[in-house]
């Protein structure tokens, strides 16, 4: 009788065990500040004439998204993607040699897409001194300039 009361035991603990471990590998909701361009209540401030001089300066190819993402850039994240902030090895070769570890790649939103697409922001220096954007995963890259906004928070 005590066999069998083990084989249920050690059952109920598999399942209990395995249905864990899938929660565990199930990535959890991302973690990101809302969007900066979607969504703004009326009620909030109007922007500092710097910041509408800083959404000026940037170059017209950005699609919107890409100022949400340099935004986050600036203020250290939090990122939407895990792989937001990883070193960008330059296997391509597109861009200007510099030691492993200058370079990091963001991820810039596709709106309608389910996956992260393929459009990035390759940053230089920490903090960036260097900026590029791909809209075709990595086969071609424009440089263009930020703004200074005053200090990282992190």
């Amino acid at each position: 009788m005590r066999k069998p009361q083990l084989l249920v035991i050690a059952v109920i603990l598999l399942i209990v065990g395995l249905w864990g471990m899938r929660a565990l590998q199930q990535p959890s909701p991302p973690k990101f500040a809302p969007s900066l361009t979607q969504g703004v209540a009326d009620s909030a401030p109007a922007p500092q004439r710097s910041e509408t001089a800083h959404r000026d300066a940037l170059p017209a190819f950005l699609p919107p998204e890409a100022r949400a993402t340099i935004a986050l850039i600036q203020r250290g994240g939090p990122y939407p993607h895990k792989q937001d902030g990883s070193v960008f090895g330059n296997r391509e070769r597109q861009l200007p040699q510099r030691p492993r570890g200058y370079y990091r790649e963001y991820t810039v939103d596709t709106p309608g897409l389910n996956h992260r697409g393929a459009k990035r922001i390759v940053t230089g220096g920490d903090p960036p001194d260097a900026w590029y954007y791909t809209d075709d995963h990595y086969e071609s890259f424009r440089s263009f300039e930020v703004p200074a906004t005053g200090e990282r928070h992190e």
